[in-house]
């Protein structure tokens, strides 16, 4: 597990009704596309469409593990298995679904927020990286979502 620093900042302003989305201090175009594809280029990622949120947004899921069999390591109660999804460029944020004590250290640290509309404690926007600094911690934290959602915490 990456070790987590306090988010220099302000948290960016967020939708409170509605798509659950970040508002103010998105990624530049340049981060997002390199998110996008640092984060296709993980072992068994394949983008996918999500089943939870809009047509834009661009879902990570496994080429070889499609069932879900622990609810909260998925975005989506259908599959397949959605542990994190990317909003478009003109959000830039994250959801993804992380341990329930990861997740609060995320949220304690100012990385990210509980997702209104969650089913389980586990589910989590992160804020979209500003930096490369921050794309790297997001990427990391990506990964542990993919670890969790494989079972291999």
């Amino acid at each position: 597990m990456h070790p987590l620093l306090q988010r220099k900042g302000a948290r960016p302003t967020t939708a409170e009704s509605g798509p659950h989305a970040q508002l103010t201090d998105q990624s530049s175009p340049e981060i997002w596309n390199s998110l996008i594809s640092e984060a296709l280029n993980f072992p068994h990622v394949i983008e996918g469409r999500s089943s939870v949120s809009m047509a834009t947004t661009r879902a990570l899921l496994f080429d070889d593990k499609t069932t879900i069999l622990n609810p909260e390591t998925s975005l989506s109660p259908h599959e397949p298995l959605e542990p994190v999804h990317i909003h478009d460029v003109t959000d830039t944020s994250l959801h993804m679904c992380l341990p329930k004590e990861r997740t609060e250290e995320v949220c304690e640290l100012g990385w990210g927020e509980r997702h209104p509309f969650a089913d389980f404690d586990t589910q989590i926007m992160v804020y979209g990286p500003r930096d490369a600094e921050e794309l790297r911690l997001v990427l990391e934290l990506v990964k542990e979502s993919l670890s969790y959602a494989r079972q291999e915490n």
